[in-house]
């Protein structure tokens, strides 16, 4: 997918500065209506100069283009401005174990297309590489060529940990050490001539839940194919100084339990996802709950979401068991509000969404990209 003209996409990811991430974010949460030069200096605290400075920056590059003039309060009618969506893209890869979600996001974060196809984690590096940059190829081919084409600005790739997200390099995924070592953002990058940001499933997953939030700190446990954690304290994803944290599901809760795909015995994954294929949902719930419960008294967060297929194959009763355990965790301790448990919003896309906000969220000086 190579392009000798980035356009604005490119001007954009150059635009990543303190200042017009304010503005960017005001001209975002104004919508079609928009918002006028007065209004983005009075509510970012920069002087007139410096936002008509930005402000004919973005209308340069196509980000930004006149709303109307709002009403007269006695003076002159204002001229207002307003993002305009389709004038950048962002790319989402969610990389499973056994299949590939694609999602195409506009710089609003609305969804234009999606796409889904089977994938091997085990088949090799090149064999994923070429799939992945093939279905990338495809989903951008909805815009179009020329200037509609030329305004994605980056691929993000969420897949199961552990892995260097800083560098972009895997480390010992779960289930296949083969990929150990693979610097897989610059693989990519190179195959598709495009900016890649790396990250876990579960970091992608927070990202993308921390952006439609208010701040605050919660944990979202994925179940899917694997088990992991994405943690964002005081409204930002946490990472660690390695970027190795949230790696939730390999807590050992049984000392003498089952082997984990981890070299581990009686980790919550082992645990949880065994109890599942006996058809015990349950007790997989339990178990899930007991990890969940040590997270809370460990962090005190203010919210658990749930996500991952295993838990939308049964919602309620994953939802309801977790739930039932931090309750009673909080009446041993004498904690009159427990935390609330919940079923993630986004559905299946969840994990792709949060991968392509990897690149347009710090745009806008969300979250933490």
């Amino acid at each position: 997918m190579n392009r000798t003209n980035a356009g604005a996409g490119v001007n954009l990811l150059a635009l990543r500065s303190h200042n017009a991430a304010l503005v960017l974010e005001l001209l975002r949460l104004a919508g079609p209506p928009g918002i006028t030069r007065l209004e983005l200096a009075e509510r970012t605290g920069l002087t007139p100069q410096a936002v008509s400075k930005i402000t004919a920056r973005l209308r340069s590059d196509g980000l930004v283009t006149e709303a109307g003039r709002q009403a007269s309060t006695g003076g002159k009618p204002r001229t207002a401005l307003r993002l305009v969506p389709g004038a950048g893209h962002a790319v989402g890869v969610h990389l499973d174990r056994d299949e590939m979600r694609l999602v195409l996001l506009d710089l609003t974060g609305a969804a234009v297309a999606e796409r889904r196809a089977a994938l091997d984690l085990g088949a090799g590096a090149a064999a994923v590489v070429g799939t992945a940059a093939r279905e990338v190829g495809a989903l951008a081919g909805v815009l179009g060529e020329g200037a509609a084409r030329s305004s994605v600005l980056g691929v993000g790739v969420a897949m199961p940990g552990p892995l260097d997200h800083v560098h972009g390099v895997l480390q010992r995924v779960t289930g296949f050490p083969e990929w150990d070592g693979f610097p897989l953002r610059d693989a990519l990058a190179r195959r598709l001539d495009l900016p890649v940001v790396l990250d876990k499933d579960t970091n992608a997953a927070a990202l993308g839940l921390a952006v439609g939030s208010e701040g605050g700190s919660f944990a979202y446990l994925h179940l899917g194919t694997g088990l992991g954690a994405g943690l964002v304290l005081n409204g930002a994803v946490h990472r660690g100084a390695r970027t190795g944290a949230g790696e939730f599901g390999h807590q050992v809760v049984q000392l003498d339990g089952p082997p984990c795909g981890c070299g581990g015995r009686g980790c919550v994954e082992a645990l949880c996802l065994g109890a599942v294929a006996r058809g015990a949902v349950d007790e997989a719930a339990r178990v899930l709950g007991t990890g969940a419960a040590n997270l809370v008294a460990l962090l005190d967060i203010d919210l658990v979401l749930l996500g991952g297929r295993t838990v939308a194959s049964d919602p309620d009763r994953f939802v309801r068991g977790v739930g039932t355990v931090l309750d009673a965790r909080a009446r041993r301790e004498g904690v009159c509000s427990p935390v609330p448990v919940r079923l993630a919003p986004g559905g299946p896309r969840l994990v792709a969404e949060g991968a392509a906000q990897l690149l347009l969220a710090p745009l806008f000086g969300r979250a933490e990209g």
